[in-house]
């Protein structure tokens, strides 16, 4: 890592005043669950609602196909890469959190510690940052298994293979996670309105309508 640089910080274009002007609070939605959880679903239903009259706002999803496939293709799925991958995605995320977007990141993010790094990074720059457990059992998540993984990690086709391999274990948030959704028992709609409810209940959202000359308050 270069020892020579210094993070430049705008005197007057700061991160409030950029959500005063955008009329939009940003913020990071950490979705964490098991493979075939539900966790994509959840996120592009979040995100198209987020997009949609009433709220109308800045929103964007990250996940396996737009990251593992593009910023993050030099990566496997060995525990160093793991934790490679989720530290340029929660970077990413920051990012979009400080542009005033609300960045939806969709990743098994398997390790404590990894989704807690991704915490501290959004913390120390001042951003929300709200976990989602998408919970679900091993069992429901295998009934479902669109992409057929389960039964290749049975059949000793994919190793390290997150919630069925020894040397893969998936480690579950703790109580105090900020919204845990039962992806494997609630519907879609459901698991949208818990989190819905709890970013309206902290004042993270804002409610408008697009008309012409721009975004007014609704």
């Amino acid at each position: 890592m270069a020892t020579n640089l210094t993070y430049h910080t705008h005197p007057t274009l700061t991160h409030s005043l950029r959500s005063s002007l955008r009329n939009q609070k940003g913020l990071t939605l950490w979705l964490t669950g098991l493979s075939a959880s539900g966790k994509s679903t959840l996120a592009t239903s979040l995100e198209t609602l987020l997009l949609s009259p009433p709220y109308s706002l800045s929103a964007y999803r990250l996940d396996g196909d737009n990251i593992r496939l593009g910023l993050n293709r030099d990566l496997t799925f060995t525990p160093t890469d793991r934790v490679e991958n989720i530290r340029r995605i929660a970077e990413v995320a920051a990012l979009f959190a400080d542009s005033c977007t609300i960045a939806i990141t969709s990743f098994i993010s398997p390790y404590r510690k990894d989704r807690e790094l991704a915490r501290a990074l959004h913390k120390e720059r001042e951003l929300e940052f709200v976990e989602v457990y998408c919970e679900a059992s091993v069992e429901e998540c295998e009934r479902r298994d669109p992409k057929g993984l389960y039964g290749k990690a049975r059949r000793g086709e994919i190793q390290g293979f997150t919630g069925v391999s020894a040397d893969a274990p998936y480690e579950e948030p703790g109580e105090d996670v900020e919204v845990r959704v039962r992806t494997g028992a609630e519907g879609v709609d459901e698991c949208v309105q818990k989190v819905v409810e709890y970013l309206e209940g902290r004042g993270l959202l804002t409610k408008g309508e697009v008309q012409e000359g721009g975004l007014v308050e609704g």
